[in-house]
């Protein structure tokens, strides 16, 4: 009978062992199984979340920009209002006017600030040299007084909207004469 416990003791050991293997094995598998099924769901969600924000930036620079450029055509339409209120004040330089000078460059100054506050800026073009992305020569005058390519006189100004130029600025650029 001793005989018998031990064998059975002995015999039913080993055939515990294997049974427990296998029964943890298809456990282990499973738990590895899920654990890269998890993995790979934070990876979808932070992938997702980087999607996300992406978007979320891009519609936000869509909307700054669409709102930039609403504000771009209404200088743009405005910018004639400018060269009107220059042309008033050269227009009525009598001394008897200066009333209505004083409320017209008034206004025009206004104007302008609200403008500028807007990102609008005047191209400065009197005495540069010309600079064909910022300027439009409609006239060459030749002569060894100035610069070749200086700028000698601005017919109308010229804008630019945060660094796009609306209007060029129109121009009468110096050449040197050439020599034939």
């Amino acid at each position: 009978m001793v005989e018998r416990e031990t064998e059975s003791a002995g015999g039913h050991e080993p055939s515990e062992s294997p049974a427990g293997e296998q029964d943890s094995s298809p456990l282990a598998e499973q738990i590895t199984k899920l654990q890269a099924e998890k993995d790979d769901l934070q990876q979808t969600l932070v992938r997702r979340q980087a999607d996300f924000e992406n978007y979320r930036k891009r519609v936000e620079r869509e909307r700054h920009e669409e709102g930039r450029r609403g504000v771009e055509r209404l200088i743009h339409d405005l910018i004639p209002v400018l060269d009107g209120f220059d042309r008033a004040l050269k227009a009525h330089e009598d001394p008897a006017e200066e009333e209505y000078r004083k409320g017209v460059t008034l206004i025009r100054k206004q104007l302008w600030e609200a403008l500028a506050r807007h990102g609008l800026e005047r191209i400065e073009a009197a005495g540069k040299m010309f600079d064909p992305h910022v300027h439009q020569a409609i006239e060459r005058v030749e002569t060894t007084d100035h610069a070749d390519g200086a700028v000698l006189e601005v017919f109308q100004d010229g804008y630019m909207f945060h660094g796009r130029v609306l209007r060029p600025a129109i121009v009468r650029v110096a050449v040197h004469p050439s020599v034939n």
